[in-house]
């Protein structure tokens, strides 16, 4: 009889062993996943911050050959100081919109001057822009994909509940597009 109870006792401590290993293993894939998230955000910010630093440049370029456009240039450099004041993910999210929506007017701006077009410094600094915004929208993905991996685990079983017993909650802060990214720029050659 006692040689059975050992025996029964044996399996339940394997059996609690492997439950724990297994919730240790939930909870540092959490862990990691949660982490993966706040790196991509990081890297999103890498992307602003260089689309941030290029900005100047463009701007004042773009003022000796389109002085009368000074409200396009005033709200760029508006948001331009938003994004840099920004806190949260989230505040940041809202600030790269509005501004990747007021350089695209920008470009509009440019299309009525073809000597700006012309300039070496312009189309060199419309160059990086461009290369730029491919890596925001680069980044964006990879920090998208890495909240969707990270939410999806916290939501499924045995995740949901080490989840719950550890304070993991989904983010659902997906970098999303402003509502005014989604309409096609007016542009107007009649001034």
């Amino acid at each position: 009889m006692s040689k059975n109870i050992g025996i029964a006792i044996g399996v339940l401590v394997v059996v609690a062993l492997i439950v724990l290993f297994s919730l240790v293993g939930v909870y540092n894939n959490l862990v990691g996943l949660r982490e993966g998230q706040k790196t991509a955000m990081a890297q999103v910010d890498t992307a602003l911050q260089r689309r941030y630093d290029l900005i100047p440049n463009l701007v004042e370029t773009v003022k000796g050959f389109a002085a009368q456009e000074r409200e396009v240039l005033e709200e760029v450099t508006r948001l331009r100081s938003q994004w840099s004041a920004a806190a949260t993910p989230e505040d940041k999210t809202r600030s790269a919109n509005a501004l990747e929506g007021s350089l695209g007017r920008l470009m509009v701006v440019v299309e009525k001057y073809p000597e700006l077009k012309s300039n070496q410094n312009f189309r060199d600094l419309q160059v990086q822009l461009e290369g730029t915004e491919n890596r925001i929208a680069v980044e964006r993905q990879r920090y998208n994909e890495a909240v969707r991996n990270y939410d999806t685990a916290v939501r499924r079983f045995p995740g949901n509940m080490v989840g719950g017993m550890f304070g993991f909650q989904p983010s659902e802060a997906y970098f999303e597009s402003d509502t005014k990214a989604k309409e096609a720029p007016k542009v107007d050659f009649s001034r």
